[in-house]
């Protein structure tokens, strides 16, 4: 892959590699689209998608000073994102010489799936620490035979209110601990921990051991797949999570994570502190609220940004893009901050408690836009009327949601294939007009158009606007193709859909991540007993 050098200078894949290691701050970012990314990426390397670079990278990189390494596999692609990053304000960009292609090349592996770090991390500590299971059956005996157990599903509440187990509640799992004494009154009740997979009741299931419960605790094999793979039914039933916690839970929770804390080196920080941090121009600093999402909405800390601890702990990659980044984990009282920052350190991340906040703090502006160049917009009336003159309709939505409804005659475009999606030729004075549901999707496309010299512009609202104003939104299930999709992976998605092969998959592929990854220090982990 060849490349200008006029936004980012070149490195060779030794070179990146050394930067891999030298505990210095790096975002590696690989901008491919989710299905070419999942279908094998470097260990370390953070997906953001080009489609949504400008609305996606800033969070996850929110100091622009920092080292910013590009991978892609489009010359042009690349560059047009090294652009769009120098105007953002970055200013110590570079790209991998040669792209993914020299990555290959040079002999260095290429992991499948999403999250691979966080999700290998787990198996390890399963590996590791002998994190104990139950299978589903044996599991099923139990609620049929109304044995002394107690079955918490770690996901998130939305995903608990899709379907669970039957007789799980829901405890997301940086609340497991914090709710404990509440939810599991008697020593002898055994505790199970399900989730979607692997991970998350892996995780949760340890952190309770570590944490030094007096009960048994057992992780649900497979969790909800698992279940649906042994031919036992999932339920949709009243939720029931985040009741008020007593005197005595929030008192023994308190007790267990400074045990925890003490075990495992978790620091504590004060408010001085945290701002003399983020007022250093030349390290970052990621302040993250984990308590629930409701006590978020009622006030935060400035500045924090809401993340679920148990989600940090499977999929940070969603929240941090920089390595060696310094990670403030905020809470009420320091106990859900305490249990994430335990596993954040033993993945290799510098991660701090700060619990408490001022009631002054609670309202948190937003922070100021980025300085984007502007899009024109017009609304559904006006895109009608050009579309009727000619106008050349494209719809920059997900695949999947282009599947679902898209204005009639409009293209399915992605913006890593932008020139796929236009006849040929288009005059440059012939007027575009780009819709998305999602509006920084449409922005994106649009911005390159204008870029290279279209007439094009967003159109506003949704399917419903759309059609709202005479314009006729149809589906396509088979438009674009499955070859096309290359913003959707296949086999980590159909599993949700309740794809009995793509399930077992999955699982397997979780399982197997050690024996791919070989060595824990490669990705950095410290994992302890």
């Amino acid at each position: 892959m060849t490349l200008r050098h006029d936004f980012g200078r070149p490195v060779a894949l030794p070179a990146l590699l050394d930067w891999l290691d030298d505990g210095e701050e790096l975002a590696f970012i690989d901008i491919r689209e989710e299905g070419p990314y999942g279908e094998g990426h470097p260990l370390l390397a953070v997906n953001v998608p080009y489609s949504l670079l400008e609305t996606a990278l800033p969070p996850l990189v929110p100091r622009a000073g920092t080292r910013l390494v590009v991978l892609g596999d489009d010359a042009a692609v690349a560059a047009r994102a090294l652009e769009r990053l120098s105007v953002l304000g970055y200013d110590a960009l570079y790209f991998l010489a040669g792209g993914i292609q020299a990555w290959e090349q040079g002999g260095q592996p290429l992991f499948k799936g999403v999250n691979v770090p966080y999700k290998a991390f787990a198996e390890f500590v399963e590996h590791l620490l002998h994190t104990p299971d139950i299978a589903p059956a044996e599991l099923a005996r139990l609620i049929e035979q109304q044995e002394d157990y107690i079955l918490l599903d770690s996901r998130t509440a939305e995903e608990y209110d899709r379907f669970h187990v039957p007789s799980a509640i829901s405890v997301p799992s940086a609340e497991l601990l914090y709710r404990f004494d509440d939810l599991v009154p008697s020593p002898d009740t055994l505790v199970v921990i399900s989730c979607a997979g692997r991970t998350r009741g892996i995780i949760g299931a340890q952190t309770l051991i570590n944490a030094g419960v007096p009960n048994k605790v057992v992780a649900l094999s497979g969790g909800t797949q698992g279940w649906r793979l042994a031919d036992l039914a999932t339920v949709r039933d009243d939720a029931r999570y985040f009741p008020p916690l007593s005197a005595r839970a929030e008192k023994s929770s308190r007790d267990r994570a400074a045990k925890l804390a003490q075990r495992y080196g978790v620091r504590t920080v004060d408010a001085a502190t945290l701002g003399q941090w983020q007022s250093d121009p030349e390290r970052t600093t990621y302040l993250f609220d984990v308590r629930n999402h409701d006590e978020y909405l009622r006030g935060h800390r400035a500045g924090a940004r809401w993340a679920p601890g148990g989600q940090l702990v499977q999929s940070l990659d969603k929240w941090a893009g920089t390595r060696n980044a310094r990670i403030v984990l905020n809470d009420n009282d320091g106990v859900r901050a305490t249990t994430t920052a335990h596993w954040l350190l033993q993945l290799g991340w510098d991660a701090v408690v700060l619990p408490g906040f001022d009631a002054a703090q609670a309202s948190s502006p937003p922070p100021a836009p980025l300085s984007l160049p502007s899009v024109p917009v017009i609304d559904a009336a006006t895109a009608r009327q050009q579309l009727d003159a000619g106008a050349l309709g494209l719809s920059a939505d997900r695949s999947w949601d282009y599947r679902r409804a898209h204005p009639a005659g409009t293209r399915w475009v992605n913006r890593s294939r932008l020139t796929d999606a236009l006849p040929v030729p288009v005059e440059p004075s012939a007027e575009i007009l780009v819709f998305a549901g999602q509006g920084p999707l449409a922005e994106g496309v649009a911005r390159d158009l204008i870029a290279a010299g279209y007439d094009a512009k967003r159109v506003a609202g949704k399917p419903q606007e759309w059609q709202a104003a005479g314009l006729t939104v149809q589906s396509s299930p088979q438009d674009p193709s499955d070859a096309q999709q290359i913003d959707y992976l296949f086999w980590v998605h159909d599993r949700h859909g309740g794809n009995a092969a793509a399930s077992a998959a999955y699982l397997a592929w979780e399982a197997d991540l050690p024996r791919q990854v070989a060595d824990p220090a490669v990705a950095h982990f410290n994992i302890r007993s």
